[in-house]
Formats: C-alpha cells, structure tokens, sequence
C-alpha cells in the first residue's frame, strides 16, 4: 500500500491501529504521512486480550519507540486514554492507553473508532483545504457520526457529540436498544437494513436493484431508509455546515448506486424550498476510500497530531 494523505508538517514516523470486533488493523506512517506498512489480524475479546493484540500489532509494524494511536468502540477519555462500555470487545472499563504505553514505552492516543475513522477519510476527500470541516458518517451496523475541524476530530463537552444514531425522530417509531423509539439508528444503518431487507447480504444493493426492477416491498423498504438517511444527511449539514459529508461503514460497499439514492431523497426534500436549493447538500456528499484502512490511517494522524510541537 503507498496511499499518499495530505501532509500536517510533522516529521515523525507513527503507529495507527483500528481494534473491532473481529479483526485488528494496523498501519505505519512515515514522517510525510504515507503509508508504509500494513498489518492486519483477528481480534479477540476480553481486556487483556485486546492490550495484547494491539502491542502485538505495533511490534510487527516497528521496533522502536513510536508514538502510537488507536480507535476503539465505545466510550473514550482522550485525555486519559480510558475506554468503558466497549460491548462486543468485552470490556466494561480499561485504562488502555496507560497500559499500551507502559508496555510500548511509548506515548499513545486513543480515539473512539468512529471518529478515527472520520479523521482518516478526511485525507482522501478531494478539494477540501486544512482547515475544513468535515462529517464522517458511519452508516454500519449502527449510525455515528465524526466531526473532523481542521484534520481533528471534536469531542465536544462529554465526548457524545457524534451519537446522532439515537436522536429518536424516525416516524416509525421502531424500538431501539438505547431504550428510545424511533431512533434514526432502528433504519438508517447497515444492521437495520438487514432487518429490513433480510433476503440478501449485503442487503442494500440488493434491495435498490430490486425496487429499480420495481418490486413495491423494496420500493416501500428503500423510501423507509432513503428517509432516514435524509434527515440524518440535513441534521449534520445544518448543524455543522461541513465542506464535505463523507458516507462510510458498511452501507458505504454499495457505492454510487447509494448515493443515487440520497442524492434523490435530498433533491425530493429541496423541490419547492428555496433554503435547501440553496444549500445543495448533496454536492457535497462523498463515498469514503472503503480500498483504505481510514480508521487505523486516522488513529495515527490522531496521535500524531496529538504530540506536543517541537
């Protein structure tokens, strides 16, 4: 891999590593910020097993002592680097930079997965200067959001400020595990499309191809999660007006036949609104690189980015 990001000015070599479910991924930056190196393994659950697999992964990709980054689901402390709640790792809490970086002797940042992610594919977009903001919007098995200022991620008061998948104001008001109804999560996600559309895997492609050859069930199914998918796009751009909205996560695999399919909700919804028109939302939707390990590239742009200037 030789992927070219733009370079922040930092002349120093970093570790990223991207820890989920099942798998690990890990990359090497050089001091220009292209990759070098890439490592990729399964994961295993369990505390202990999580701090292993990630030092094992920083040792295979460099011997030295360098600065290390890493995303993770759940709830993260970035300045303590303490990671709770991280359900399909088994973790309820862990102080997990602390322990990566007694073993590594080594400073090490930890970011929430999504916002690592965010921070990644923000280099790949085209035509957005440093200072720009940027959306990620991860659309997999749940819905979070990353907001990336000026190549950083924002964490805002308590760290929530992405979770827009249970703002509950989806009409069909179906249950979430949150504990709220009508959570934009229950239809605008890779899961809940499955539960949707569970003929096929991947679900979504199938299910536009089938409501283009017009079968009304998935014509019903796709205006379902068109909608939701809308207004989880306007909340963002009127919110935060970002320079560019970046579709990531699993949904992200369709490709251009999704954003097809957004581009014409958002056009449906501007049709008589001079406001919306104007805004042009979807002009400034993107397909994340899905061929990149963004969340790993962005766990260490994150830390790089973190290190005091010298």
């Amino acid at each position: 891999m030789n992927a070219r990001l733009h370079h922040n000015g930092r002349s120093q070599e970093c570790v990223g590593i991207d820890i989920g479910g099942t798998k690990i991924e890990g990359v090497l930056l050089d001091a220009t910020d292209r990759v070098i190196d890439v490592c990729r393994m399964p994961s295993h659950s369990g505390e202990s097993n999580v701090v292993t697999d990630i030092v094992r992964v920083a040792r295979i990709l460099s011997n030295e002592a360098l600065p290390i980054g890493i995303g993770i689901p759940g709830q993260v402390n970035c300045a303590t680097g303490q990671v709770s709640n991280v359900v399909n790792l088994d973790i309820e809490t862990l102080e997990l930079g602390e322990r990566v970086s007694a073993i590594m002797h080594a400073p090490v940042h930890v970011e929430n997965d999504v916002n690592a992610a965010a921070v990644g594919a923000a280099e790949f977009v085209e035509q957005v200067d440093g200072n720009a903001t940027v959306v990620f919007l991860n659309f997999g098995t749940g819905l979070a959001a990353g907001l990336v200022r000026g190549g950083q991620a924002e964490h805002g008061y308590s760290g929530s400020i992405g979770e827009i998948g249970h703002l509950p104001i989806d009409p069909n008001g179906f249950e979430c595990p949150c504990g709220q109804r009508g959570c934009l999560e229950t239809v605008a996600s890779g899961g809940a499309v499955a539960k949707l559309w569970p003929s096929a895997n991947p679900p979504m492609p199938d299910l536009i191809r089938k409501a283009r050859q017009g079968d009304g069930h998935a014509n019903d199914v796709l205006a379902m999660v068109a909608h939701a998918m809308g207004d989880t796009i306007q909340i963002v751009a009127q919110a935060y007006d970002p320079q560019r909205i970046i579709i990531g996560g699993g949904m992200a695999k369709t490709g251009d036949a999704l954003i097809e399919v957004i581009q014409a909700e958002l056009s449906r919804r501007a049709e008589g609104c001079r406001f919306l028109t104007t805004l042009d939302i979807a002009s400034n939707i993107r397909i994340a690189a899905i061929d990149q390990p963004i969340g790993a590239i962005g766990a260490a742009l994150a830390a790089k980015r973190a290190q005091p200037q010298s």
